[in-house]
């Protein structure tokens, strides 16, 4: 595999927009019901990856994720806390499930403020979790403190570990495709075996 077509992508959507595309589908993931599909994990892994070869800049791709991933889970607390009852009887669709929320507030439950952080490197807890935190009314002050730690070690983190990976390989450009893709795959496969029975239902 040639690492012409990273590059091409890159390029097809610009410097900075790839950049965006990154951003914003880290904001939906965080703060957005249709996000919780998204695989973030290995999305900021990828990019990292990516990043280590020029395709994109390091530090403006975790300055960037890790605010969407903030305002995000900020839009998701608000969501919550505003229209947290409205929830429950909202009839089930694609993307919304009441058991969604349910299963993040049993995560909540079991984990206290610390599912503020925890919930970072969970699919569909992620998305949620915020959300739960609206409608339990919790402090504020307390919420943010913990999505900022959680936004930070997720973004920086898993950027800062694909970025490391990139340059630690010889030759990285025969393996960057495959990686890249493999990587998107293995995430994306949780999400789909939880999307499905869902659909079935």
């Amino acid at each position: 595999m040639s690492i012409l077509e990273p590059k091409q992508l890159v390029e097809s959507l610009g410097f900075w927009g790839g950049h965006l595309a990154i951003w914003s589908i880290i904001f939906a993931e965080s703060g957005l019901f249709v996000g919780f599909f998204l695989p973030g994990d290995s999305l900021l892994f990828a990019a990292g990856f990516l990043a280590s070869q020029g395709f994109l800049n390091i530090f403006a791709l975790m300055a960037g994720c890790f605010i969407c991933a903030v305002v995000g889970d900020n839009v998701g607390y608000a969501t919550g806390k505003r229209f947290g009852h409205k929830l429950f009887s909202k009839e089930d669709s694609l993307f919304f499930h009441k058991n969604h929320i349910v299963k993040a507030q049993k995560f909540y439950d079991k984990h206290g403020k610390k599912t503020i952080v925890l919930a970072r490197f969970m699919p569909v807890v992620r998305t949620f979790a915020p959300i739960v935190a609206g409608i339990g009314k919790m402090d504020y002050a307390t919420f943010f403190k913990f999505n900022l730690l959680g936004g930070l070690v997720w973004t920086f983190g898993l950027c800062t570990l694909g970025f490391l990976l990139g340059k630690s390989i010889p030759d990285v450009d025969k393996y960057l495709l495959p990686i890249t893709l493999a990587i998107v795959v293995i995430s994306v496969i949780p999400s789909l075996l939880h999307l499905l029975p869902e659909r079935k239902k």
